[in-house]
């Protein structure tokens, strides 16, 4: 079996735009047929410029090899221009094609991913969403913790158990910082009110995407104790692990941290320093499929646990499925509310969502199929990135 064709869909996601402006989406097919498909997470340039990017690799490096030979492709991709190094772009470019490669092999060999990397652990999968906007409301459910209180006690209803928002601030180029007393005092009434609305039916989990310095998360740590979140996630911003530390060392809270993260080699640091309880790998950035289970092993030893991190789309999400099936130290998985809108139409069948969990699909490959009617309907017209950050300091 050889890799012989590829194809690339820049997707627009429609309004309200839940897990980001675009996804980029790669379909590869061999000589025999089988296509599978992958997608590349938050690579910062433009994603039709990404999309030249995964089509130039795959031609340099992917076409004509047989899709099982996942670490060959890995170690040549890797080593791509004579790097060796956990390279956002490229890495996000690897993922969607050793992604898509799994697909293949799982249905080459007639099974879901996670049946060849272990087998099944866990029959339906813990889930948890960040607290989003209505069309209608009055107020920014991002700043405003009685709107926040009000929409988390309708997402218990739908059965989730878990909850992250973050009321911090922007986050900058300019992060990390200390924040303001007035952003401090607003992130602990978020957190007492949550826990307030959700008493101890759901946990609470306090995103701030790198925005302070460490001694700033310790400050804010100290104010979130008494509320029990479940974890503070990325407190200071990813070049620093050994600052990370200095927060986990100095809270309670457990640290999760790991989507602006790649390779094996990015995550042992952390572990190294004792950074993070809670490793959030984004497998559309991390390296792929394989190189995800080899993380969560890593962890393993250290009794750390995995969350896979999404903001992006639901190919990405099934990726994030098979490994967490079949991974024992999986904690809970990130969802898009509960896989409905968009993230449900660009796909010939939804992911299957029940309770507040995720059922892990029986079918082979990632479990899922691209409709590519309706990605080829929805092209990314726009200029903007998947996600921006401000481009001047935070006071």
């Amino acid at each position: 079996m050889k890799l012989t064709d590829i194809q690339t869909f820049v997707v627009g996601n429609p309004p309200p735009h839940f897990g980001g402006r675009y996804f980029v989406f790669v379909k590869l097919t061999t000589d025999s047929g089988v296509s599978g498909i992958g997608e590349a997470y938050c690579v910062p340039f433009d994603p039709h410029l990404v999309a030249q990017m995964i089509e130039d690799v795959f031609a340099r490096y992917v076409v004509g090899q047989d899709p099982h030979d996942i670490e060959n492709m890995w170690r040549r991709v890797y080593s791509s221009g004579f790097t060796q190094h956990p390279d956002l772009t490229l890495m996000g470019v690897l993922s969607a094609l050793e992604m898509a490669c799994w697909d293949i092999i799982g249905k080459e060999a007639s099974k879901p991913v996670y049946k060849l990397l272990g087998g099944k652990v866990h029959e339906r999968l813990r889930a948890y969403t960040y607290i989003y906007p209505r069309p209608g409301d009055k107020s920014d459910v991002y700043h405003d913790p009685d709107l926040a209180a009000t929409r988390a006690a309708e997402y218990l209803e739908q059965g989730f158990t878990a909850l992250k928002f973050d009321p911090a601030g922007p986050y900058s180029a300019f992060d990390g910082r200390q924040l303001s007393l007035e952003a401090l005092d607003l992130c602990e009434r978020f957190a007492c009110q949550l826990r307030q609305a959700v008493g101890t039916k759901a946990d609470l989990l306090f995103g701030t995407h790198g925005q302070m310095t460490a001694a700033g998360a310790i400050r804010l740590a100290k104010r979130l104790e008494p509320h029990d979140p479940l974890w503070l996630e990325e407190p200071v911003p990813p070049d620093a692990p050994e600052e990370m530390a200095k927060v986990a060392r100095a809270t309670s809270i457990p640290i999760a941290t790991g989507e602006r993260l790649t390779t094996k080699y990015d995550f042992a640091r952390l572990l190294r320093v004792g950074a993070a309880a809670i490793l959030q790998m984004n497998l559309g950035r991390v390296g792929g499929i394989l190189e995800a289970k080899k993380i969560a092993s890593m962890a393993e030893v250290d009794h750390v646990q995995i969350a896979p991190h999404l903001y992006c789309g639901p190919v990405v999400g099934a990726a994030n499925i098979q490994i967490a099936t079949c991974s024992p130290n999986f904690l809970i998985l990130e969802s898009i509310e509960s896989w409905g809108g968009f993230h449900s139409a660009i796909l010939n069948k939804p992911i299957r969502f029940e309770d507040g969990h995720v059922i892990p699909s029986s079918e082979p490959g990632l479990g899922v199929e691209l409709n590519e009617d309706v990605a080829n309907a929805n092209p990314y017209t726009g200029t903007m990135l998947h996600l921006e950050m401000t481009q001047h300091p935070v006071r």
